[in-house]
């Protein structure tokens, strides 16, 4: 009888691969003896690669070697070869789709995830919103691997690293180790979409107050881009504190090590909002034009964790993409610096 082995397909955003590791390695653990595999793309290996000892990472390029019809033909004969006995798709677009087809047809045991889209549009519908909490990513994939026979519970996870952190002798000399006296503050101060990013004008204003209560405090920032690494620059040569994580590290990976030893990150709804709570660590988390509702929501957080305003256009985007209905951001632009400062002292001073 052939070994039970599971291909996982989850491409598109960091975050919502991110997403899949507590469930993934809820079915490793509960089902030692089944191989998974999880499809994705390559900067997602860091999630999965010491996950579980059963679990193994294959990455494939959808825009250069497996692009197009011909080269999901030529990713669908290199799946094969890997003897696989079941399918799970995490992702359930055009080229999963076209996948889960070719598995299909090959006879093999194939479920997709459930994305709600009617849900979504009435979330985000301007004249006829319907405003509740949809199912959650973590609940979307886990009725996948119970579709196809693995019943389990995500509860048990805590963390991709031991309950001490990653390793901080794996950085670079730059960030060096964690003194006692210090306070480790995440910032991820920026998002895909302008829907999701709390206006730096504002984020300034954050900083300076979390230095003036925390005058030993280390700040790092996470995220690369033309707008992250300006605005980066200039806050890291008006305070002593901050540094460019993102650019000191040479992986996602070290990243990660740094997030699991903050007393608590900062971030929008983004993937660093999702790889920070893949450490245990808290994350408060800033919302505009998203909701929680959607079912985005980092793994393990609390909502008292969440900033934002409840407005009645709000949410006017599941991903964050579309223009401000209203043309002012208000979303984001009327949240109060000392609102966010005042969760994240909140948290440092009650661990």
């Amino acid at each position: 009888m052939k070994k039970e082995h599971i291909l996982v397909i989850r491409f598109s955003s960091l975050g919502d691969v991110a997403m899949t590791v507590p469930v993934v390695w809820a079915v490793a653990r509960r089902y030692p003896d089944v191989r998974i595999t999880v499809l994705s793309r390559a900067y997602a290996r860091a999630l999965f690669e010491d996950l579980a000892p059963n679990v193994n990472f294959m990455e494939a390029d959808l825009k250069t070697e497996y692009h197009g019809i011909r080269g999901l033909n030529a990713l669908y004969r290199r799946l094969t070869a890997k003897q696989f006995t079941k399918v799970a798709d995490l992702h359930n677009v055009l080229r999963s789709e076209y996948l889960r087809m070719r598995f299909n047809l090959g006879h093999y045991r194939v479920e997709h995830i459930n994305k709600h889209r009617h849900d979504r549009r009435q979330l985000v519908s301007y004249k006829h919103k319907v405003k509740k909490q949809l199912p959650t990513s973590f609940e979307n994939y886990l009725k996948v691997f119970e579709q196809l026979g693995y019943s389990v519970d995500i509860n048990e996870f805590r963390s991709i690293f031991p309950p001490e952190g990653g390793n901080l002798n794996l950085l670079p000399r730059e960030i060096g180790p964690k003194k006692n006296f210090e306070k480790w503050i995440g910032i991820a101060p920026f998002a895909a979409h302008e829907g999701k990013i709390y206006p730096p004008r504002l984020m300034e204003q954050v900083i300076h107050q979390l230095k003036e209560h925390y005058p030993q405090c280390r700040i790092f920032f996470f995220g690369k881009g033309h707008q992250e690494d300006k605005y980066i620059d200039i806050w890291g040569a008006q305070y002593r504190q901050c540094i460019n994580a993102t650019r000191h590290c040479e992986n996602l990976y070290q990243e990660l090590i740094i997030m699991s030893h903050l007393d608590v990150m900062l971030s929008m709804d983004s993937a660093n909002m999702h790889l920070a709570s893949l450490t245990a660590i808290p994350v408060v988390s800033v919302w505009g034009a998203t909701h929680p509702y959607a079912g985005f929501m980092g793994y393990n957080q609390p909502q008292e964790n969440t900033i934002q305003l409840e407005l009645d256009c709000r949410p006017c985007s599941i991903y964050g993409q579309k223009p401000c209905q209203r043309g002012d951001y208000a979303c984001l632009n009327n949240i109060p610096p000392e609102r966010i400062v005042e969760r994240i002292v909140s948290i440092i001073n009650n661990p």
